[in-house]
């Protein structure tokens, strides 16, 4: 039976696809949400025409899928409603799988929209079956209308079309959000090839099986607008982890304009995380995978670190006085604003991506801001590791020693070292399997805690990645 908290959702209406004489309609209702002038019950986001009709509704179907598909150990998966962000000049929606291992969001920009002006908050809207059959049989070139939120407040009223849904609150969801905009902001641009290149490489792909999950790691090199398939990783190679979580793009591909693929600028033999980003008139279509399917973002404890600093959470405080659903952050401009160097600006805007506050945009290599129903602190609650570390400094069980520390009681002490050049290693089961590969451990965030804390709050030490294998996942922290 799950522990998690239940997420009512309540909509005036079901969300749906509309035909009348003047043409067709697309219909996002609206729960809850926040916006500046407070947290109405169903806000109005949007109301105007689509650009490219065909090919947002198969982008939107792309996000409502993964929504609905656990790519890990397949099965049924609840399906959770997409989270909308409306940022004055776009509208973005998102969703994670049911595994949290894919993260997919939809930008429609300013010239995707032709109507009112967008307006500012973050909300559910209702993607219910029907709604995603109308949309993968959507075609033409006739128009679509878009409204985003209710007709108006009488529609809250009528009798019989109230709908809600109760699902269990996804805190793997905002543990996603936080991991995902701190993988991605470390991420290059690796390459750009048309998108008949692309699609030949998704259709080479093997599709997911009810059985087998995806588990295909393949590896690609860019040379010269095309990606060449090598059976190995060698320099310059791009890989793609769990590669059947691509095949999710093939109905969108035929309407892209250009595909971009985003990846840490190096990288060894190990799999590591890749985002495909696609570009489709007036919108972009990005998705990011994490490194292995059995890998979700929720456990990857790269933001760790900034947590475990108490001034970041004493900027994040500051830096959330001048967030307004922004569509970009600018750090440098934050800095300035809030009196704080960027390093701590960075590290607050971790800490405000914890409650899901703060999102990465590849294409634009900026954060933005979007408001979700969770308070700061929330993923740090539930993240052992970290409560692990907290409990080992307050039990005294940290001893300095230099460039040394021993960090635990009795047959339970380990050592953590630091190298020359700030790295941790740690001699724990954790860090034997992971090598820092999915975050630090409690020990080196303990040991971490009491070395800031002893210089007047100093940057805790990084980790070095290693190789890891999907054999290992299974530990916890």
């Amino acid at each position: 039976m799950s522990t998690e908290p239940i997420q009512s959702y309540a909509y005036a209406d079901a969300s749906a696809l509309r035909m009348s004489p003047s043409g067709r309609s697309l219909a996002l209702e609206t729960s809850g949400g926040a916006t500046p002038g407070g947290e109405p019950e169903r806000p109005r986001f949007f109301n105007g025409f689509l650009t490219a009709p065909t090919a947002a509704a198969a982008a939107l179907l792309v996000v409502a899928d993964v929504a609905a598909t656990r790519y890990h150990r397949p099965g049924s998966a609840a399906s959770l409603d997409p989270v909308i962000t409306a940022n004055g000049d776009r509208l973005r929606m998102e969703s994670f799988s049911g595994c949290c291992g894919v993260h997919a969001r939809l930008d429609i920009l300013a010239p995707g929209l032709d109507g009112d002006d967008v307006g500012h908050g973050t909300t559910n809207v209702d993607v219910n079956v029907p709604l995603r059959r109308a949309l993968a049989g959507l075609g033409g070139l006739d128009p679509l209308h878009l409204r985003v939120g209710p007709e108006g407040v009488e529609a809250t009223t009528f009798e019989g079309r109230f709908v809600e849904k109760k699902v269990p609150l996804p805190q793997r969801w905002l543990r996603g959000f936080a991991e995902s905009q701190v993988l991605a902001a470390d991420f290059a641009l690796r390459a750009e090839v048309p998108p008949a290149q692309a699609a030949a490489v998704v259709r080479s792909l093997p599709r997911l099986t009810g059985g087998s999950g995806a588990r295909t790691t393949r590896w690609v090199v860019p040379a010269g607008g095309t990606l060449r398939p090598v059976s190995r990783p060698v320099p310059g190679a791009v890989c793609l982890p769990g590669a059947e979580r691509l095949t999710v793009l093939t109905p969108v591909l035929r309407h892209a304009t250009g595909v971009r693929l985003y990846a840490p600028e190096t990288a060894g033999s190990a799999a590591t995380a890749v985002a495909w980003e696609v570009g489709l008139p007036g919108m972009r279509l990005t998705l990011l995978l994490s490194p292995s399917a059995s890998r979700g973002f929720s456990g990857e404890g790269g933001v760790l670190h900034d947590l475990a600093t108490e001034p970041a959470a004493r900027d994040a405080e500051r830096v959330a006085e001048l967030l307004a659903w922004e569509p970009t952050l600018d750090v440098a401009v934050l800095a300035a604003q809030a009196g704080l160097a960027p390093a701590r600006v960075r590290a607050a805007l971790t800490v405000l991506g914890t409650a899901g506050q703060i999102g990465y945009d590849l294409a634009e290599q900026a954060y933005f801001h979007r408001h979700l129903p969770w308070a700061a602190g929330d993923a740090e609650a539930r993240n052992p590791r970290l409560r692990g570390a907290r409990a080992l400094v307050a039990e005294g069980a940290v001893r300095l020693d230099g460039a040394l520390a021993w960090v635990g009681q009795d047959a339970h002490t380990h050592l953590v070292r630091v190298d020359d050049c700030g790295r941790a290693s740690c001699t724990c089961l954790w860090w034997a399997r992971y090598q820092g590969g999915r975050g630090p451990c409690k020990h080196v965030l303990a040991a971490g805690m009491v070395r800031g804390a002893g210089t007047g709050g100093a940057a805790a030490p990084t980790t070095e990645t290693a190789p890891t294998t999907e054999a290992t996942t299974a530990v916890t922290a």
